[in-house]
C-alpha cells in the first residue's frame, strides 16, 4: 500500500515471484470510470473508491490458500478496514519514501494514468497504516531487489515461514 509512486507495483512484483503467488495489480481492477476519472487529473472520492477496495477484498479473499499480492494505495484506515471486511487474514506491507523521491519516480515512468498532479492530493489522504492494523510499514528508499528480503523477514512470523 502507498501513494502512487511508491513503488507498490515493482515491489509486489518482486515479492509475489518470490513468495511463488499470484500479483494483481489494484489499478487494473478499478472500473473503466475511475480511471478516467484520475486520467483527467480529478481525484476519486469514497464513493468512487468504496466498490473498488470491495473488489480488491475480494480478489485477495478468492485466492487465500493459493496467496496473492496485491498493489493497492489503500491510503485510509477506511479503506484497509474494507479490504480486511472481505480479506480478514490481509495483511498490509506499508511502502514509505521522502515525497521528493516518489515524485521523481512518477516523473520517471511512462504509460501510467495517474497523473503527477494527483500526488499532493494522495498525501494529504495518507493515513499512515497504525500499530493496530495487520502489516507493517517500511522505507522503500533502497533498490526493490534489497527491499524484498526484509519485507519477507517481516512476512516470515506471519505465515509460518
Amino acid at each position: 500500500m502507498g501513494v502512487s509512486g511508491s513503488g507498490k507495483s515493482t515491489v509486489g512484483l518482486l515479492l509475489a515471484e518470490r513468495l511463488g503467488v499470484a500479483f494483481v495489480d489494484g489499478d487494473d481492477l478499478h472500473p473503466p470510470a475511475n480511471v478516467a476519472k484520475m486520467a483527467s487529473g480529478v481525484p476519486l472520492t469514497d464513493e468512487d473508491r468504496f466498490p473498488w477496495l470491495v473488489t480488491v477484498g475480494g480478489a485477495l479473499a478468492s485466492s487465500r490458500s493459493e496467496g496473492l499480492v496485491v498493489a493497492c494505495s489503500a491510503l485510509k484506515r477506511r479503506y484497509r478496514e474494507i479490504i480486511l471486511a472481505e480479506a480478514p487474514s490481509a495483511l498490509f506491507v506499508e511502502l514509505h519514501a521522502a515525497p521528493d523521491l516518489i515524485v521523481a519516480r512518477m516523473e520517471a515512468r511512462t504509460g501510467h494514468f495517474m497523473p503527477g498532479a494527483l500526488f499532493d492530493s494522495q498525501l494529504r489522504t495518507l493515513e499512515p497504516l497504525a500499530a493496530d492494523e495487520p502489516g507493517f510499514r517500511v522505507d522503500n528508499t533502497r533498490e526493490p531487489e534489497k527491499l524484498v528480503p526484509e519485507i519477507l523477514s517481516l512476512l516470515a512470523p506471519r505465515n509460518g515461514r
